[in-house]
């Protein structure tokens, strides 16, 4: 079994307590309960854990739908981390480990995780068919002798934090709610790649960013971000779409980043997105777009000189 030749690799040294989940996004809510699942190990003297999934469930339960990711596994590793978890298991959702029971998927945190306890979210449930819900889960722990806490969800004007309500928002391009749900700007990787320099020839050479195909993109339109290089940010203007002006196909995500002169080609650019300035538009001459550029770059100087640094740094 799959799942098995994973946990068998891990050996904790005292029994843990436990949470369990894709934890796209690392929002506040996510936040949160990791917070108590920190605080109540350490009170009791317990090691405290994240099993996480490398593939979203739904990727193997409904193929068909394709659901792109907020964060990475690497990026949401780190995330993790950061928020003091003592150790992070990254486990392969299969078919196989889809059709275990509640009760077989238990045995196996408990044989190899040494699982005393576990801190789930309200609408949390595991193994086949979602039958391992709350309650079913505290009548699981009284026989395999394990603790189950339920922790409120986190609400911000009176909507529920969720991974799905970031993907709402990134969808409207509502760059505000994103960063209030997150706690932080919404951020994309990427290495830049070859593009057709026709930034070069308006005066305003951009970077191409070579993303994931699988990546959560915000609504198409131009906004207003904080580009790092190295240690550094700088301001930088984004554009992600399909170039109306030089029709494609292909969604792009083009980085203007300002006050900065070297090559970027082959770097690894991390972008924090902070608000969007606009949809996409369609010029009629290359004349208009350059001016368009120039006015984007204006307006979005002022946003990032206001309130952008505060949000990164948020």
């Amino acid at each position: 079994m799959p799942v098995e030749e994973e946990l068998v690799e891990l050996s904790p040294k005292k029994d843990m307590l436990l949470t369990i989940g894709v934890f796209d996004g690392v929002h506040l809510g996510h936040k949160y309960l990791i917070s108590q699942l920190t605080e109540t190990a350490k009170r009791q003297n317990l090691l405290s854990g994240v099993v996480t999934f490398c593939q979203h469930p739904q990727e193997v339960l409904s193929p068909q739908t394709k659901l792109p990711f907020l964060t990475d596994l690497t990026k949401r590793t780190t995330l993790l981390q950061n928020e003091g978890v003592d150790a992070i298991i990254p486990l392969s959702f299969t078919p196989e480990l889809a059709q275990l029971s509640a009760s077989q998927f238990l045995s196996l945190l408990k044989k190899y995780l040494r699982m005393r306890g576990l801190i789930i979210g309200p609408d949390f449930a595991l193994g086949r068919n979602r039958e391992g819900n709350s309650d079913t889960l505290r009548s699981l722990g009284q026989d395999m002798n394990f603790n189950v806490t339920v922790i409120p969800p986190v609400m911000i004007n009176g909507e529920v934090v969720s991974s799905t309500a970031i993907r709402n928002a990134l969808a409207d391009g509502d760059m505000k709610r994103v960063i209030k749900l997150i706690g932080r700007p919404f951020s994309l990787n990427g290495r830049v790649a070859s593009g057709a320099r026709r930034g070069s020839k308006l005066g305003f050479p951009t970077a191409n960013l070579d993303i994931d195909p699988q990546q959560a993109l915000p609504a198409e339109g131009v906004y207003a971000t904080w580009t790092s290089i190295d240690v550094k940010a700088y301001q930088s203007m984004t554009n992600i779409g399909r170039r109306h002006t030089f029709p494609s196909s292909e969604c792009t995500v083009e980085v203007l980043v300002l006050d900065y002169h070297n090559d970027l080609y082959g770097r690894e650019l991390k972008i924090d997105i902070i608000e969007r300035l606009r949809g996409e538009k369609k010029f009629d001459t290359a004349e208009e777009l350059k001016k368009q550029i120039a006015e984007d770059v204006k307006q979005g100087r002022v946003i990032l000189n206001s309130r952008g640094m505060e949000a990164k740094n948020g």
